[in-house]
């Protein structure tokens, strides 16, 4: 079963409230989708816009002229005695998409006309467009509430317009209230009265069943379907095209012409364009649909893929991740070691699972960019012995005095505490650790000599901080590190770790 589907991107999506595209943007998505994608239909504009719009339109057939796109390419057109004619004709397109009335409320109310009036101007208009040599289709808008209260309405339609020459009959659910109970008994009646002729489907997503009535329609015998990249359109958009070939491809056994390994590619792209963000987990292009979190669903895709399905990520041109944070088990470790090329022992992977989990309570995700600085702090410092603890601290900072903090330390099991003032919060605490070293303790402290912050890849405010101090202790230079969700605190983790390693050469 071959379904065909028409791409409404650059005209139903661009009706999404804040989005224009301008003519190199219209270009770049017209080329994407034909020579990328490979979308069988797009339609690219409305009729009679702007002049700036006619403008576009031009170049956009003149682009698929030349390349051999032409026959793809559609405009919306109105019934307006032949001005949306002559305006498609103008700009070089050779198919008009016609927008008459499905309902009969949009028909008497909106254009004050009876139904036989109506009928006739879609005839007049047909044959006005054909005069002028372009192929037409047409939209029976409102035919999702026509078929609902007024179906003897869109019957009569039908049987006015049924031996027009028109290629397509598109049926939209224009203000998304179908269900797919309602779209599969809908769409089948009129397949089966008029086998004859070639139906699309055109979904809206305001109760966020558009995907789902798109599979209904083509269970009900829809030859066609529309969709956006990324769902946009009117309102609450239409079906995502990424969506609706999947489903159409995995649920229902069907053939289209998409190229699926583009499809992230293109989306992507055109959410830059439109300022129309993706959500993390909107399927099959969403930021986190691939990644798995749980680490029992990571061992189980260890043995015998048990968590995957057939949205494999390679077909849509992605890779299938696996998240670090405080869910991570050993083997949501593993897989983003064997993806570094990194090889530990049980025992330092253990060690390194411990300390995700750990940063995973302070930050949502820990990134695999975030994982071989976890690597180098765990395990350059885990043979130290932990003689010196920090049981406790308390930093304030307060507009216009100098920051203050009081630290309790254990040393040995022994505990001091401290307070003091600094000229910021690290500078504080390490005043205080210095006055229970020299003071209490009758200890020499190290002098810090360098002191360096460093976030791993990503660039984001939630990134993790990897702070490195040099320090300077009775002739000898050494560094410790720390690594945490926030520097100061990374900063005090270096700092531990310096008090142990000098414990080691010195008895309390």
């Amino acid at each position: 079963m071959y379904v065909e589907i028409m791409d409404t991107t650059l005209r139903d999506g661009e009706q999404t409230s804040g989005v224009s595209f301008s003519t190199s943007e219209k270009l770049a998505i017209t080329r994407l989708l034909l020579q990328e994608l490979h979308v069988p239909r797009i339609e690219i504009a409305s009729a009679r816009v702007s002049d700036g719009e006619r403008e576009t339109v031009k170049r956009v057939c003149s682009w698929a002229e030349k390349t051999g796109y032409i026959e793809r390419v559609e405009v919306l057109g109105f019934l307006d005695n032949g001005s949306s004619v002559e305006w498609v004709k103008s700009v070089g397109g050779r198919t008009i998409n016609l927008l008459a009335k499905g309902s009969e409320r949009h028909c008497r109310l909106q254009l004050k006309q009876t139904p036989e009036e109506h009928f006739a101007a879609i005839a007049r208009e047909v044959d006005n467009a054909r005069r002028a040599g372009l192929d037409v289709n047409i939209y029976l808008e409102d035919w999702s509430n026509g078929m609902k209260h007024s179906r003897d309405y869109v019957i009569a339609l039908m049987e006015a317009i049924k031996e027009l020459p028109i290629k397509r009959f598109m049926l939209p659910d224009t203000l998304g209230i179908l269900n797919p109970y309602d779209t599969l008994s809908y769409v089948h009646s009129i397949v089966k009265r008029y086998p004859h002729l070639h139906f699309d489907f055109h979904a809206h997503n305001d109760y966020d069943l558009a995907t789902a009535n798109v599979f209904a329609a083509v269970k009900g015998g829809a030859r066609g379907v529309h969709c956006t990249i990324n769902g946009l359109g009117e309102r609450a958009g239409n079906a995502a095209l990424s969506s609706t070939v999947a489903v159409i491809h995995d649920q229902l056994s069907g053939t289209t012409d998409i190229d699926e390994s583009k499809i992230n590619k293109v989306s992507h792209i055109v959410e830059s364009f439109s300022g129309i963000i993706v959500p993390p987990n909107k399927p099959i292009i969403g930021e986190s649909v691939f990644t798995q979190c749980a680490g029992v669903h990571a061992d189980g895709d260890n043995k015998n893929q048990l968590y995957f399905n057939d949205l494999l990520p390679e077909r849509f041109g992605r890779e299938r991740e696996y998240a670090l944070g405080k869910t991570s088990g050993k083997a949501n470790i593993k897989k983003n070691l064997e993806a570094l090329g990194i090889e530990l022992s049980d025992e330092d992977i253990r060690k390194v699972t411990e300390r995700v989990i750990s940063l995973g309570d302070k930050k949502e995700i820990v990134t695999q960019g975030d994982l071989p600085f976890i690597i180098a702090d765990v395990l350059k410092h885990s043979a130290i012995p932990s003689r010196v603890k920090v049981q406790n601290y308390a930093l304030n900072l307060t507009q216009g005095l100098r920051p203050t903090a009081t630290v309790k330390l254990s040393v040995d099991g022994e505990e001091f505490q401290e307070s003091a003032v600094g000229d910021g919060q690290f500078d504080a605490f390490m005043r205080a650790v210095r006055n229970i070293y020299k003071n209490r303790l009758q200890r020499p402290f190290p002098t810090l000599s360098n002191y360096t912050v460093n976030i791993p890849p990503g660039g984001r405010t939630d990134a993790l901080v990897h702070t490195t101090i040099t320090w300077n202790f009775e002739g000898n230079t050494f560094k410790t590190r720390g690594l945490d969700a926030d520097q100061t605190e990374a900063a005090i983790q270096a700092t531990v770790k310096m008090l142990n390693i000098i414990e080691k050469t010195h008895k309390i």
